[in-house]
């Protein structure tokens, strides 16, 4: 959704940008010599906008949360590894009021006709926040940040973290407090044929403490799978 918010970060990251050079850093291997006399290491490593970005496509406009959203569950849930947020756009315009869509962001409706438009489906659920925890598919949902309408994919919770896919400010992890004051209670989930049931998106990487080792996650059951509305066919 298009955010004041959104804007203003795009304009911090141009000035970091500016700041850091024109070349963004990328991911590259680091050898490391006579840790065992010798021998070499070689250490593929993450650039810190990398592992921030790291499975979730960026949105590119301020008012493509919801493209960019959708177009990251469709890529790393679905197996449609060459989808891109333009494409994703580029879809939603031909469902959608374009006009509409640059000055006020895309709606919920327009993320549904899209989803039908491609052969999967749609849904969207009204849940308390005490069925959080049930939650065992990648899901898209709708924050008010200060009051601003902002799409974000909701990975997984654990306790009293939240971890999303923020397609403006990259995966983070979120109090569920501050979550919950932040979200309007509907979920909206993706469903159809090549769900990955061990999608990365529902694997995110742990915040640096030993708190991590309690927190085991494994695939989503069949059952679930049902109770989300996908048919047998698609899961047996």
């Amino acid at each position: 959704m298009k955010t004041l918010a959104v804007s203003m970060l795009g304009m911090m990251s141009l000035a970091v940008s500016f700041l850091v050079g024109a070349n963004p850093a990328e991911a590259a291997p680091i050898r490391l010599g006579n840790v065992v006399p010798g021998t070499s290491v070689t250490k593929e490593v993450q650039s810190i906008r990398e592992r921030r970005f790291e499975n979730l496509i960026p949105q590119e406009t301020d008012f493509s949360c919801g493209a960019a959203s959708l177009a990251t569950i469709l890529k790393y849930a679905y197996g449609r590894s060459d989808i891109t947020e333009v494409e994703v756009l580029e879809g939603m315009f031909e469902v959608a009021d374009q006009e509409v869509a640059e000055r006020m962001g895309f709606s919920l409706l327009d993320l549904r006709n899209y989803v039908d438009s491609i052969g999967l489906r749609a849904r969207g659920y009204e849940i308390e926040q005490d069925a959080l925890d049930a939650v065992s598919i990648p899901v898209i949902v709708l924050l008010d940040l200060a009051g601003y309408q902002h799409f974000v994919v909701l990975k997984k919770v654990s306790g009293d973290r939240v971890y999303i896919g923020d397609p403006a400010l990259g995966n983070k992890v979120m109090e569920r407090s501050k979550f919950v004051e932040a979200w309007n209670n509907i979920i909206f989930a993706v469903i159809g044929e090549n769900f990955d049931t061990h999608t990365v998106l529902l694997d995110p990487a742990q915040p640096l403490t030993a708190r991590r080792l309690t927190d085991v996650f494994s695939p989503v059951p069949k059952q679930q799978l049902l109770d989300f509305g996908f048919r047998h066919a698609e899961v047996f």
